[in-house]
């Protein structure tokens, strides 16, 4: 089932402490299918950034986000979020996501980060804890049914 279009979902202005591991996820995923938003991979992205869409001014910077992001996860065929640091958008890209019913992966290193029970809670996310970053990417290759 190749060429797939993935949003991948990880912190932006939560924090960029997992940036790296984000960029190894993406290129990973992209080895057979598309990241819409391989741009969270980006390890010279700072959190005040983001990914704003050129042209627009700093007023209107956080609409065209929004409209970006909402417009990518509409045209995704699933969502692989890496949700080890917290952020509240990635929060509300996984509630938008399910209310579109697109499948949804989530991933966190569970010796380090406890998940919101507004996640755990939630029958609907598929959630794979890993402790070592290898465990991710055999989980990816049965998500994208390699």
């Amino acid at each position: 089932m190749a060429g797939l279009k993935v949003y991948f979902a990880g912190s932006i202005r939560g924090g960029r402490a997992d940036a790296a591991l984000y960029k190894r996820i993406i290129e990973y995923i992209q080895k057979t299918d598309t990241v819409l938003t391989e741009h969270v991979g980006d390890l010279s992205l700072s959190k005040q950034e983001g990914s704003t869409p050129k042209g627009f001014s700093k007023g209107e910077k956080d609409v065209a986000i929004y409209l970006q992001d909402t417009g990518w996860l509409s045209d995704s065929d699933l969502v692989i979020a890496e949700c080890s640091t917290p952020s509240l958008g990635v929060g509300y890209e996984l509630a938008f996501a399910e209310k579109l019913g697109k499948p949804i992966h989530i991933f966190y290193n569970r010796t380090r980060t406890t998940l919101s029970a507004m996640l755990t809670g939630d029958k609907y996310f598929i959630i794979h804890p890993y402790k070592a970053e290898e465990e991710i990417y055999p989980a990816i290759d049965i998500i994208l049914q390699r």
